[in-house]
Parts: structure tokens; sequence; C-alpha cells
């Protein structure tokens, strides 16, 4: 089993020779699952000295930073969490200064500094605003992490320029450094870093090494013996054990549950009873069955007998239903209770009554522009319950698409989904081929890039297109994309010249949908969908793409055609004065 993160934390904070303390700090180290989905939260907070109400805003800080981080998305990334809660924080704090006595001065106001360090798997990430730091151990000095904001007028006379609570907007600053067993950071605020020698601080922790709380109280009182005047306040954390695993072990794992057999008609399986075979193939087996316990009618998916052998598989395959159970959407699939314990590793999912969109375009070769409307915008909503979540789908297609009886679009399949907070967590996946369907799949990520929200908006734009031509925007030639020349050559094929019934500003909607550069694509799903029902005038007016866009090549051939030409009638004039 691979060992899990531990780390040891030593704090101390004392209000000095001040009358009270307007520091505040926190840590929580949280059990599994979220020790390895969320880390280890370290913060500190620094009221400033010339606000009766900063100590206020310190505890605020921190008290809301330590609570709401954990309460944010597991599928989250740490950068986004931590900014999402701190932006919430900040908010908050300058509205009570706006509405407070102190709303011109707000020197006065609820304002502090802010440091936090998050432990996740093995790598640290860090956050500061203001001047209080955080430090790493390096040999026998710290080396200084942060950047303090302060502007320095004269030799007595300085500001904060940044500090949470001032603005209403903030301004965070972010490092992220991959940790190793042993390494040591330190959180201080201005009262004891500048009363306290770098080495000698490093020489109190290590003397103090089985006792950290000890050596931060030592250098507290040191930094109080030196003349400082100011609350003083450290943490130190300790990395113990890093762990060799990454977070998709704590999702599924995968290897401590046996694989199950093929599974046939009428046999009881787990609880369930089996039905029937829905869908086989290199991928996974699925199968119709009853919940004995409920009745209930349901899918239950095995992994496939030929990739069984493949570590990355099974991890993603467990990853399936742990995407499903944090999404809450009606067009996206949604996952079966579990009631019992489970012995085999499988899914089990709800049973839609319905068919796949790919069937679907089977039955209905030229649909209606209303009904491919209607699909095209709940799809849409189901990738919007993804992107929120920071997850991206990435493997869109008709197959993993399905219509149920009512006419409903449910997105199904994630096993190719790949989600932030997750990512982050565990070693890189670079060099590792593209999950999804190389005809839906946007060109960027056939050429390396980890791709984006855009990347999903392209797969559903060709699935649009799809549906009302029987055809693909590029052919073949998008599935054979491996670097960004190639995908600079793609040449849209206009959806009107397939179906003339197809207007002209849908056509021009498709087409921004599935650009090769996703920086001119849509920047919202939204925006694509209101374009399928409202004539743009860029649509309309644009009509078909200019020829420099669909052929280069063949425009810098014309030019170089008419410029001999050119150039020959020249001659010729110049010869004939002769």
């Amino acid at each position: 089993m691979p060992g899990e993160l531990r780390i040891s934390i030593g704090q101390h904070s004392d209000k000095g020779r001040k009358a009270a303390n307007q520091d505040f700090h926190g840590a929580i180290v949280p059990n599994e699952p979220q020790l390895s989905l969320k880390g280890v939260a370290v913060a500190l907070a620094d009221g400033i000295s010339s606000s009766n109400v900063s100590h206020i805003a310190s505890e605020s800080a921190v008290g809301s930073f330590l609570s709401d981080y954990y309460c944010t998305s597991e599928t989250w990334s740490v950068k986004t969490s931590v900014h999402r809660v701190l932006a919430a924080t900040n908010s908050w704090l300058n509205s009570q200064t706006r509405h407070s006595p102190y709303q011109y001065d707000k020197d006065k106001g609820y304002v502090c500094t802010f440091s936090a360090i998050v432990i996740k798997s093995a790598t640290a990430h860090i956050f500061s605003i203001g001047d209080s730091r955080v430090y790493r151990v390096s040999g026998q000095t710290l080396e200084q992490l942060t950047q303090d904001h302060r502007v320095v007028v004269s030799s007595e006379q300085s500001y904060l320029a940044r500090a949470l609570g001032v603005d209403s907007q903030i301004e965070l600053d972010y490092l992220a450094l991959p940790v190793t067993e042993g390494d040591v950071f330190v959180l201080a605020t201005d009262g004891v870093y500048e009363h306290v020698a770098p080495r000698h601080v490093v020489n109190v922790i290590a003397d103090n090494a089985d006792d950290l709380d000890r050596a931060a109280a030592t250098l507290v009182n040191e930094a109080y013996e030196n003349g400082s005047t100011d609350n003083l306040t450290i943490q130190i954390v300790r990395i113990d054990e890093v762990p060799d695993g990454d977070a998709n072990e704590v999702l599924g794992a995968a290897a401590d549950l046996p694989l199950p057999p093929l599974l046939e008609a009428r046999a009881v399986f787990d609880g369930y009873r089996i039905i029937r075979e829905l869908h086989a193939s290199s991928r996974s087996h699925i199968y119709l069955a009853t919940d004995i316990e409920t009745q209930e009618p349901v899918a239950l998916k095995i992994p496939s007998i030929d990739l069984r052998g493949d570590p990355g598989y099974l991890k993603r395959f467990m990853m399936e239903e742990w995407v499903a159970r944090r999404i809450a959407s009606p067009y996206v699939l949604k996952p079966h209770a579990l009631r019992r314990k489970r012995n085999y590793l499988y899914t089990v999912v709800e049973f839609v009554e319905g068919q796949t969109l790919h069937q679907w375009m089977i039955d209905n070769p030229r649909p209606p522009l209303e009904t491919v409307r209607r699909i095209v915008e709940q799809v849409a909503l189901g990738l919007a319950a993804f992107h929120r979540l920071e997850m991206l789908h990435q493997d869109l297609r008709p197959h993993n698409i399905m219509i149920d009886a009512t006419g409903t679009a449910k997105i199904i399949d994630f096993g190719s989904t790949r989600i932030a907070g997750v990512a982050e967590a565990g070693p890189s996946d670079s060099g590792e081929p593209v999950l999804g369907t190389v005809q839906y799949t946007a060109p960027e990520c056939l050429i390396g890039d980890p791709g984006s929200p855009r990347a999903d908006l392209f797969s559903l734009g060709v699935i649009a297109y799809q549906m009302l031509t029987g055809r693909l925007p590029y052919g073949a030639d998008s599935a054979r994309v491996r670097t960004a020349s190639q995908a600079r050559k793609l040449t849209y094929r206009p959806a009107t010249a397939v179906n003339p019934e197809v207007p002209a500003w849908v056509d021009g909607a498709m087409r921004r949908a599935v650009h090769p550069d996703p920086n001119r694509r849509y920047e919202a799903l939204s925006e694509f969908v209101f374009d399928l029902r409202h004539p743009g005038a860029a649509n309309i007016e644009a009509g078909p793409a200019p020829l420099l866009d669909r052929n280069p090549l063949l425009v810098w051939q014309a030019s170089c055609a008419i410029l001999a030409a050119a150039l020959l009638l020249l001659l010729a004039r110049l010869y004939g004065a002769l």
C-alpha cells in the first residue's frame, strides 16, 4: 500500500509587548480521503497595528480559510480552491470596512496580512499577501519563499501595498514547490523574523526536532528578548513522509478488489441479478441487472477482459464512479446508491432506457434543426456541470451520449475525464496517449496540450455538425493532426454545402465552435448554444470563411502567380520601349 502524507507541526503565538494579540494562526491535518484529496493546510494572519479591528480580520481570514477550503470541491485544484475562498473572505472584510467608520481610512479598517501553505501529495502550494513570510530551511539558513508587499517610504515610515481587505479585488502571490521527506517550512510574522537570525532559527528547530511546539515557543521568546515590540507568531511544518502513490489511489483502491468474471444471464452477482448483456467492447462489458434488495433496474459495468493487466486502465475505470458521484445534473448519468460492501471491481449506474446518439443519428439521418438544438443544449448543460468542478470529459462522442425514452440526452462514460484536483496530486501524465476518440478530439489535445473547456466545446460542435450533415467538419483530416502546423491547415467543409437546409448563420456558429485554434472558438458553451438559436451579425455577414483562412497555400500560390505575371508584363513593356 502506498504511504500517506505525514507531517509534524509546531506553532506558538504571543501578544508580546502589545496590549492585545492581533495575530491569528491555525492548521488542519484531515483524515483520509481528504488528506490525499485536499492535503494539509497551515495558515497565519497578522493584523496591522494602526487598526483596532484588524484582530477580527486576522481571525476571520484564518478561520474561514481552514474551514471553507475543505468544503470546496475535491475536483478543484488547490490554487482554484484557495483563491475562491480567500476572494470571498477579502470581499467580506472590504465590505465591513466600507460600512464602518473607517471607510475613508482603510489603515484602520478590517485589514490583515495572510500567508498559507497547503501540502498535497508531494507538492507545497504557497499563498501570501502582505508581509507575513513563508520560509524553507535550506542548509544552515532560511530561504524566503514569499515577497513582502510593503512599500518603504523612509527608515521610519512604510505601508502595506497589498493586504486582505484593502481592495474589493484580491491579488495573491502563488508558488508551487515539490517536497521531499525532511523538508521544513517556517511561517512567521514580522515580529519574529525581524528579531531572530535565520541561522539561529534553523539551529533551534534542529535542537528541538522531537518537539516543534517547543521550538516555536523558544523562537517567540527569543524575538521578545531581542527587543521585538510587535505581536509574535511562528509556525514550523516538517515533512515526515511523502506518499509514494497519488490521489487516484484513494478514489477506487483498484488493487484491493478482485476482478469479476464475465457474467451470464440469470446469474446472481454481489446482490444483483443479471438480466442480459447490454454492450461489450474492448473497453468494458455492460449488463442490465436488478438490485435484488430494491428491485431497481441498473446498468452494471465490469472491466474489459483485454485490459485487466493495465493498472492505468483499472484506475480510470474506478474513477468513473467517483466522477459520477460528484456531478448532479439531469444530463449526466447518475450512479446507483451503494448499500452494501463491494466484493469485486465493478461500477453500477442508473439504467437509461433508450439508445445512444450514434444509433439515434442512424435512425434520424436528417433531423429537424430544432431537435438538434435541444440535444445540443442538454449536452452543453451536462458539460457545464463538469466544467464547474474543473473537470474535462475529454471523450464526448455520439457513443457516449444516451437519448432516453423522453428525448433527454445524458452524457455517459467518464473513463477519460481529467480532474484538476486529482491531476495535480498525481504524477505528470505527459506522454500518455490521447484518451478520447480522435475524430471528436480537439486538435490541441492531439498535439499534446492538456486541453481546456474549449476542447469539450470542439467535440460538441463536431457532434452538432454531424447530426445536421451526417459527416465530420474536417473529414478524416483532423484525426491525423500531430503538429500545430497540421492543425492550422485543417479546412472546414461548410455544412450548407452538404445540407442546404442548414441556415448560413447556424453553419457559422458551428464553424466557430470547431475552429482549429482554441482561442478563436467560443469562450463559453452558452455562447454556442445561444448562437444556434439567434442569428448573430458575425455569423450572418461572415458567410464562408475567407480563402486565406480556408486555404492559405492557395492564396500564396495565387499571389506569386499574379506577381510573376505583373513582372513579365513590366519586362515586356520595358523591352518594347527599347
